[in-house]
């Protein structure tokens, strides 16, 4: 989480300047209940700037239209009619929705949703103790939905590169339950795989919460102070990684088609006290380099695994700091960049949540971020990773924000947020060239603009044309009913 406000003037690398927070964010800290992410630049000379809030689990009741959904997330209902004709009066070039699915029941203190996968066929959406599957076009079962005794607490964020995903959860309902119980569900049948119960690790070191992370063939399984690795396909244990050094103690892992890191928390609570970045081999766990921040600095997020961007903060000097490594684990450069930047990230309370950041991208040297925008339109911002220097940046098409979604081949795929008069777009963005003036590639429904802009805690991909949107927390609110996922298409 980004320090409570003020300025500060040191960094984890010394001989640089540093980023400072405006003085703004404690206030928001504690009221808004909220995780966000802030930037700004320049050190002592920066006291007046304003923090940047992006919310992203604010928990609201559903919207007006948002209450009476297409059919059941149970998957009883066949998806293919549109008894509310959302699609009525919808005006030419615009998308159509595809299909809308409700939330299942959630009881009164909430639950999570976690994870959205888009395979070639189905999309799959985890949903308190359920994981359903629709197929992608018409949003009928693509199979019969998995039920699980107790809450899922957990999911692997990706899906493998034959769609499996592992979700973990609860193995009972009291305070004293774990996070310990692992399933490996095929996306494709909906078929269960192999299954393997977490062992606590020593103590202090719990299964109340897990972080499951994938590497290629590779899942790595985080408690609070170690991580256990399986192999995705059979569930076989690989190896662990436990304490190390200097009292160093795993906190965090963040994985990627073929990298994988490690941030530990070394020497808690003494005047030693400090965070360490690892590479580590996938298929081994050995270490391959160690990065170490001074004292004082906290390892936040990794925006990207490869390459590795890593942003992290400084609470007592109210400073932060983006950074890319290259490959053996030395500091390429840091982002210079003087802009309020907002992506948006969610809670990382029990766990550090490296990878749980959206509305940023990577790819091909360049750092891709939405700036903040208190009203308006805002802009995406292109960064050079290997001089930490703006690029380019191009304005949001519309007078709403404007969030980076992912790469494909030479255009930047961005999602410009809907209003309550105005449904979303979709729109791609050439990186290279001079011109980076978005192409609006589908314009989501004003009739619909409601619903699509009611989803507070969410989930959204684009794949093949469609654009799917998906809660990420349900709040239990049982005055109406609570809307699951939502898809459009041409």
């Amino acid at each position: 989480m980004p320090p409570p406000g003020g300025p500060g003037s040191r960094n984890p690398f010394k001989g640089k300047p540093a980023l400072a927070v405006g003085a703004a964010v404690a206030a928001l800290l504690v009221i808004g209940g909220s995780v966000w992410a802030v930037t700004a630049s320049g050190g002592d000379d920066e006291k007046d700037k304003k923090p940047v809030v992006a919310k992203t689990d604010d928990p609201k009741p559903s919207g007006s239209k948002g209450g009476a959904p297409v059919d059941p997330g149970d998957g009883s209902g066949d998806g293919g009619e549109d008894p509310e004709d959302l699609n009525e009066g919808r005006q030419a070039g615009e998308s159509k929705v595809l299909w809308y699915k409700e939330a299942p029941d959630a009881p009164g203190s909430g639950a999570d949703a976690d994870g959205m996968w888009i395979t070639g066929k189905a999309a799959v959406k985890a949903a308190y103790k359920q994981v359903f599957a629709y197929n992608v076009g018409d949003g009928k079962p693509a199979w019969e939905p998995i039920a699980f005794p107790e809450k899922i607490c957990a999911v692997t964020p990706d899906k493998t590169a034959d769609d499996k995903i592992v979700v973990a959860y609860m193995s009972g309902s009291s305070d004293r339950a774990k996070c310990n119980k692992l399933q490996e569900i095929d996306l494709a049948t909906g078929q269960k795989g192999w299954s393997e119960e977490v062992a606590d690790g020593d103590l202090f070191d719990s299964t109340l919460s897990l972080e499951l992370s994938l590497s290629g063939n590779t899942m790595m399984v985080g408690r609070s102070q170690s991580g256990t690795a399986y192999d995705v396909k059979s569930g076989k244990k690989l190896y662990e990684k436990k304490k190390y050094g200097d009292a160093c103690f795993p906190a965090g892992f963040a994985g990627s088609a073929n990298k994988l890191v490690q941030v530990a928390s070394c020497g808690a609570g003494g005047n030693n006290a400090h965070d360490e970045l690892q590479g580590l081999d996938p298929k081994t766990g050995k270490v391959l380099w160690t990065y170490k921040y001074e004292k004082g600095w906290r390892i936040a997020r990794a925006y990207s695994v490869d390459p590795l961007v890593v942003y992290a903060t400084n609470e007592d000097k109210k400073v932060w700091n983006i950074s890319s490594f290259t490959s053996g684990g030395k500091v390429q450069e840091q982002v210079g960049v003087d802009e309020d930047f907002a992506p948006e990230c969610g809670w990382a309370i029990l766990e550090r949540d490296l990878q749980g950041c959206t509305g940023v991208a990577v790819a091909a040297g360049t750092l891709y971020l939405p700036t903040e925008a208190t009203s308006g339109a805002n802009e995406i911002v292109a960064i050079n990773l290997t001089t930490g220097k703006e690029k380019w940046r191009t304005k949001s098409p519309a007078d709403e924000s404007m969030m980076p979604l992912k790469i494909e081949g030479d255009q930047l795929i961005a999602y410009v947020q809907p209003s309550y008069d105005a449904g979303g777009q979709i729109v791609s963005i050439p990186t290279g060239g001079s011109s980076h003036q978005p192409a609006k590639l589908l314009q989501n429904p004003q009739g619909v603009a409601d619903i699509e802009n009611s989803f507070y805690s969410k989930d959204i991909d684009w794949v093949d044309g469609r654009f799917f949107i998906s809660s990420t927390r349900l709040t239990g609110n049982d005055e109406s009913k609570e809307k699951l996922m939502l898809a459009y298409g041409k």
